[in-house]
């Protein structure tokens, strides 16, 4: 299983209810978030840090003009707990940034904690 699949079935355990939509790369999240119709936006964006074509903070820096979105949530996802990273995508529009957990238990925890942002 990759980090995709493991965390839309943590998602899903957590809250049934949650609706995913994952896209494949930086430039389809852009492509996705610039047509998005207001009765079909997104309560959080969630972005890997290392998508295909570009990062998750060249991804904020992109997607910050776009005033349809400007109040969702954007956490970073990565790997990396390097300072510099968080600070790039912190100064860059991120609401937060996550470090990938190592276990089960950690990533139930940060999926509940990245639901607590979502409006229900």
């Amino acid at each position: 299983m990759d980090d995709k699949e493991i965390l839309e079935e943590t998602f899903s355990e957590i809250d049934p209810s949650v609706q995913i939509r994952f896209v494949s790369s930086g430039r389809e999240i852009i492509s996705f978030l610039e047509k998005v119709k207001a009765d079909e936006k997104p309560s959080l964006i969630v972005l890997d840090y290392n998508m295909p074509g570009l990062n998750g903070a060249e991804i904020l820096k992109k997607i910050q003009p776009i005033q349809s979105i400007e109040n969702i949530p954007k956490l970073i996802w990565s790997t990396s707990g390097a300072s510099y990273y968080k600070n790039k995508c912190l100064e860059s529009g991120a609401t937060g940034y996550l470090v990938k957990p190592s276990s089960i238990g950690e990533l139930e925890q940060m999926v509940k904690y990245m639901l607590s942002f979502c409006i229900h």
